[in-house]
C-alpha cells in the first residue's frame, strides 16, 4: 500500500454547506438541553463551546453537535444537515411545558471552516490562539477553535446570514472534510445514526461527554461503558487506496464472516488514497498493529481493499 506523503500545508476558508444549525431559545433553554445531551450545558460558559451527543435510551448516538451559547437564553447546535430535521423533531418531542423554543436556524447563519494562517485575521480580533473548544464572539459572529487536522489549526466561524466571510483564500470543501477526518473526530451523519455509543467514537477523550452531570437519555449505558470496562470498540484512523463509504463495514483477516468495524467518516487524502475514521473492535485493531498481514484489515469484505492504521492525533482517556 502506498504511504501518503507528508501532509500538505493548507490555509483558507471553506463554506460548510454540509452543516446546519438548530437554535434553542428561551429562559429554560439551558435546563431543557441539560436533560437531553451528554454535555453539561448548565456549566458551559460564554467563552466555551463543546462537542455533545444526543442519544437514544440505549446510549446510541442519534446526533452530535458543536454546541455553544450566543447568550444565556440562546444556544446553537451545529450538526450534519442530513440528520437535522429528524433531530429537531425528536428533540421537540421532549420540550413539553419547558420554556424553550427549538427551530431550524440554518438559513439564519453562515458557517465557515477556517484553517492554517487564515486564522491569523480572526485571532488578531479574537486574541491569541486558544485550546480546542475555546469560543470568542467578534461582533455578531462566533469563532470556535476545533481540534487540529493534519497538525493544522482549525476553527468554526458562525455569523448571521449575509455577513462578510472571514478573510482568506477559498479552499474546496473536500479538503475541509479531509482535515476533519484527520482530527479524529466524526460527527454523526445519517449512515451511522444509532450505530455507536459516544465512546465508540472516542467522544469521552475529546470533551464530548461529561460523566459528572445528571441524567439524559442513555446516560446509564454510557456511564456503564466507561466505568465497568464493557467498551470493546474505539475509533481509529486508517488509510486506504480505495474510497471508503460512511457506514461501510470493515473486516479482519481472522474472521471473514463477521465485520469488526464500521466507517464513521471518510475523505480523499490530497497526497493520494483515502483516509477514514473507523470504529472497530479494539482486539482487531491491536492485532492489525502487531501482526501486519496476519492481522489484515479490509474494506467492505474479507477480500476488499486493505486498510492501514494511522496514529490518532490525541490521547485516549481510558478511565475517569
Amino acid at each position: 500500500m502506498t504511504t501518503p506523503s507528508t501532509a500538505p500545508y493548507i490555509s483558507g476558508i471553506a463554506e460548510l454547506t454540509h452543516l446546519g444549525v438548530i437554535r434553542v431559545a428561551g429562559e429554560e433553554a439551558v435546563k431543557f438541553l441539560q436533560g437531553q445531551l451528554t454535555q453539561d450545558v448548565a456549566l458551559l460558559g460564554l467563552s466555551e463551546a463543546r462537542l455533545a451527543a444526543f442519544c437514544n435510551a440505549k446510549g446510541r448516538m442519534q446526533a452530535s453537535f458543536v454546541l455553544f451559547k450566543r447568550s444565556h437564553e440562546e444556544i446553537l447546535l451545529v450538526c450534519s444537515r442530513d440528520i437535522l430535521a429528524a433531530t429537531l423533531k425528536r428533540l421537540s418531542m421532549f420540550v413539553l411545558r419547558t420554556k424553550a423554543k427549538l427551530s431550524d436556524a440554518t438559513a439564519d447563519f453562515a458557517l465557515y471552516g477556517v484553517v492554517g494562517s487564515a486564522l491569523d485575521a480572526i485571532e488578531s480580533i479574537a486574541g491569541s490562539a486558544h485550546p480546542a473548544w475555546a469560543k470568542a464572539d467578534i461582533g455578531d459572529a462566533t469563532r470556535v477553535v476545533l481540534y487540529p487536522g493534519a497538525g493544522q489549526p482549525r476553527a468554526l466561524w458562525c455569523a448571521p446570514a449575509g455577513s462578510p466571510a472571514p478573510s482568506g483564500p477559498r479552499i474546496d470543501l473536500a479538503l475541509w472534510h479531509w482535515l476533519s477526518v484527520q482530527s479524529g473526530i466524526a460527527l454523526i451523519t445519517q449512515p451511522i445514526y444509532e450505530a455507536f455509543v459516544p465512546q465508540m467514537l472516542n467522544y469521552e477523550s475529546v470533551g464530548g461527554v461529561n460523566f459528572k452531570k445528571g441524567c439524559y437519555p442513555g446516560q446509564e449505558i454510557v456511564a456503564r461503558s466507561q466505568f465497568r470496562g464493557t467498551l470493546k470498540r474505539r475509533a481509529y484512523l486508517v488509510h486506504s487506496e480505495a474510497a471508503p463509504a460512511v457506514g461501510q463495514e470493515v473486516f479482519h483477516a481472522l474472521d471473514a464472516e463477521q465485520p469488526c468495524g464500521l466507517v464513521a467518516a471518510a475523505a480523499a487524502n490530497p497526497s493520494g488514497g483515502f483516509d477514514a475514521i473507523v470504529s472497530m473492535q479494539t482486539s482487531a485493531a491491536a492485532d492489525a498493529a502487531a501482526h501486519a498481514e496476519a492481522g489484515r484489515l479490509t474494506l467492505g469484505s474479507a477480500t476488499g481493499a486493505a486498510l492501514a492504521l494511522r496514529p490518532l492525533p490525541y490521547a485516549l482517556i481510558e478511565d475517569i
